[in-house]
């Protein structure tokens, strides 16, 4: 089965990260997002992909020159123009000449839903179009999506708020679609699948959708990038065994490959190859990525380091994220949300309280 995979956003709540870096890329662990979302699909049937590129398209041809990721046949469409949701996914199943039964999904979207039972709804449905629900608490920053006991969608509500929304299941942003959807899109132009294509399939009678209580997470928030990154750590959802050569120490802390570490390593961590952690550093419930150096007194905790990150000595990194290559300073003290983008540089003795600081 083939699958479009949603790439194109500017993953603009995630700069200054995604100034340089498309959000799809972006590690989780040390391995980047997209591949955890094509190893889930792979995991499910999934043999092909069709990559919807828009911003940065060149970061993912060049990290997959082979057109392989997770086990599945890459196929690039690269979008002229921003399309939206539905032209992006018309115009990427067109260049792979799709004509067949085809799933859709966000590639900034962790889940571990049950792709196999979504299509066997959708077909057993005779459904033109399936869509993934997911329950959560406050609907009013999704789509709404009312079903009958049938589970054919009843209407198509985009942002409630909160007190008049129908239902709080949510749209999952994972679709099975039958590929004359296509020909209800119109071409070269900017459609809404969630307010233009969903909502005239809903008249028609031929849209359903199915709920799935699995782990779900939109990665689109620092905090959530976050979270993503420690519920891999925290085994809430895995495997934790990714990339390859991860050793659990027998405590809760990975290492992956040789590092030089000297200093505290403790709670749930991760330590990718070649990081150093001099002697009177801490390490707490944080993933170090692949060179980092840890001076000694520093301390870095519930944060995610990407490559090549340094932390001066006596410096404290709280609750954040430090884009590849970026430096805290002697003394320098990061604090919750934080984001530094790559190379980005806090000084010595410098406070940065819930802020952005680019490279």
């Amino acid at each position: 089965m083939l699958a479009v995979v949603l790439v194109g956003g500017e993953g603009m709540r995630l700069r200054p990260l995604t100034l340089t870096t498309p959000k799809q890329m972006l590690p989780i662990v040390g391995a980047p997002m997209l591949e955890r979302v094509l190893g889930q699909l792979a995991s499910h049937g999934v043999d092909r992909a069709v990559l919807s590129l828009g911003y940065l398209p060149d970061a993912f041809l060049e990290t997959y020159p082979d057109g392989h990721a997770a086990g599945i046949e890459l196929t690039y469409a690269v979008e002229p123009e921003p399309l939206d949701t539905a032209g992006a996914v018309r115009f990427a199943a067109s260049h792979a000449g799709v004509s067949e039964t085809f799933v859709v999904v966000n590639g900034d979207v962790l889940t571990d839903m049950d792709l196999t039972k979504l299509v066997s709804f959708h077909r057993e449905r005779g459904a033109e179009g399936t869509i993934a629900l997911h329950p959560v608490v406050d609907p009013s920053a999704f789509g709404v999506v009312p079903t009958d006991a049938a589970g054919r969608v009843t209407a198509f509500v985009e942002k409630p708020p909160r007190e008049e929304a129908p239902t709080n299941e949510i749209n999952a942003g994972t679709y099975v679609l039958e590929a004359s959807v296509l020909q209800r899109i119109p071409e070269g132009g900017r459609v809404s699948i969630e307010r233009e294509t969903f909502p005239a399939m809903v008249r028609d009678g031929v849209l359903f959708a199915l709920s799935d209580d699995g782990y779900w997470l939109d990665t689109g928030t620092p905090a959530a990038y976050l979270q993503a990154n420690f519920d891999y750590v925290n085994q809430r959802r895995g495997p934790i065994l990714v990339p390859p050569g991860l050793v659990d120490r027998g405590d809760g802390v990975y290492f992956e490959g040789r590092s030089d570490v000297e200093g505290d390593v403790v709670g749930n961590a991760v330590v990718l190859s070649g990081c150093v952690v001099e002697q009177g550093a801490r390490v707490e419930r944080s993933v170090l990525g692949r060179g980092c150096v840890l001076a000694t007194g520093s301390v870095v905790t519930d944060s995610v380091l990407m490559d090549g990150c340094h932390v001066a000595s006596d410096a404290k990194v709280t609750g954040s994220i430090m884009g590849p290559r970026s430096i805290v300073g002697q003394r320098g003290d990061v604090r919750a949300v934080s984001v530094l983008g790559a190379d980005a540089v806090v000084s010595s003795g410098t406070l940065v309280d819930g802020e952005r600081v680019s490279g």
